[in-house]
């Protein structure tokens, strides 16, 4: 054997050395670890039982946030609060599951952001249930083939997402919870470059999201929108000729290679989910109500409308308005204030809203997304 060989051989001895006691040390630690965790499922098991006895919910989304804040507020690292989060979640959600897998619909295929919002909210632990539409996704969980549904509502860079808007004003649902994800666009091929492409195919708001990049580097393409970026993805799997804006979990589900890396317009691209089912979660201390209000048809009626929210403290994060799709000119009011409707100046303010309103609608009152 060679010096450097040797040399080499002797460095590995060296290393496991070195190595070996903290590893036994680990290994020790998980041991404790496994077994505090399955006493940990034990008591939520109990706790299921009481539950099924009082029927209330197996899922109590303020129960969790309480929970995870908990410890991000007692947590001293190194580990940061995102990974408490992120490790809480999980372990919430296969206790969860012991339970009763809950069934999460979304828009499909498999790879959409929207799978991706369901199981960052959700956990692991849940089955997921693919639809073709968003229209699809309500009538999951109104028939009950889905305990909850995930839709995007609006987008940091495109706005608002119409189409849940007017679902969430005809559906007898309401949202019980939302989430922000971060929103990386990837452009994706079978070969991982764009030789013999001649179409480029992603969810409109995805093109849009990208038009300036797509511009300036593949101007001479095509640009079809599809009905999610996982179908585009399981086109571009299909057909070589095409090319697909997706995230990198439909990389990965239809086996496609990216060629250019987060080609968003925008760095800080994000869009707000919202979770929408039957369920009306208690208040978890960081909570957000939504609604929709009409007015009259009256000169200053949108001003005096909104002064039930400032008399009582009651701070606004958004407004946004759709037409009423009636021909006369009428808008919808979609309204997001701070605050539980069982808090006790958000009731005041809902009880004047009321009165001041041609139409309101309570959406839920639910824990805001960090």
């Amino acid at each position: 054997m060679s010096h450097s060989k040797k040399t080499i051989s002797s460095m590995e001895d060296d290393l496991n050395a070195s190595l070996r006691p903290l590893r036994e040390k680990i290994d020790a630690i998980d041991a404790q670890l496994l077994k505090l965790l399955n006493q940990r499922a034990a008591v939520a098991l109990e706790v299921g039982e009481v539950k099924k006895r009082f029927g209330a919910p197996v899922f109590r989304p303020e129960r969790e946030l309480q929970v995870i804040s908990r410890l991000q507020q007692a947590n001293d690292g190194p580990l940061y609060g995102d990974n408490v989060a992120s490790i809480w979640r999980e372990i919430m959600s296969a206790s969860r599951a012991l339970e009763k897998v809950m069934t999460v619909a979304y828009l499909g295929p498999a790879g959409t952001y929207s799978e991706q919002a369901a199981l960052s909210y959700f956990g692991q632990s849940v089955k997921g249930l693919p639809c073709p539409s968003l229209d699809e996704v309500f009538r999951a969980v109104e028939a009950g083939s889905a305990d909850f549904g995930v839709v995007p509502v609006e987008n940091s860079t495109e706005g608002v997402v119409s189409r849940t808007l007017d679902l969430l004003l005809q559906s007898p649902l309401t949202i019980g919870g939302e989430v922000a994800l971060p929103i990386h666009h990837n452009l994706m091929s079978r070969s991982g470059s764009l030789d013999g492409v001649t179409r480029i195919c992603s969810h409109a708001q995805s093109l849009a999201q990208c038009q300036h990049w797509l511009t300036a580097h593949f101007p001479q393409l095509e640009r079809q929108a599809v009905s999610s970026n996982a179908e585009a993805a399981r086109m571009a799997a299909a057909d070589p000729s095409i090319a697909a804006i997706a995230g990198e979990s439909a990389a990965t589900q239809y086996g496609l290679q990216i060629a250019f890396s987060h080609v968003q317009d925008d760095p800080h691209n994000r869009t707000r989910f919202v979770v929408v089912g039957t369920q009306d979660p208690a208040p978890s201390g960081r909570d957000q109500t939504s609604l929709i209000l009409s007015v009259p048809n009256r000169a200053g009626a949108v001003v005096a409308l909104l002064e039930p929210l400032a008399n009582n403290g009651v701070s606004m994060t958004r407004f946004e308005s759709r037409p009423a799709k009636s021909g006369t000119w009428e808008y919808y009011f979609y309204v997001d204030f701070e605050g539980h409707r069982d808090d006790e100046n958000v009731a005041k303010a809902l009880e004047a809203l009321r009165q001041n309103a041609a139409y309101c609608k309570v959406l839920g009152s639910y824990p805001r997304s960090a």
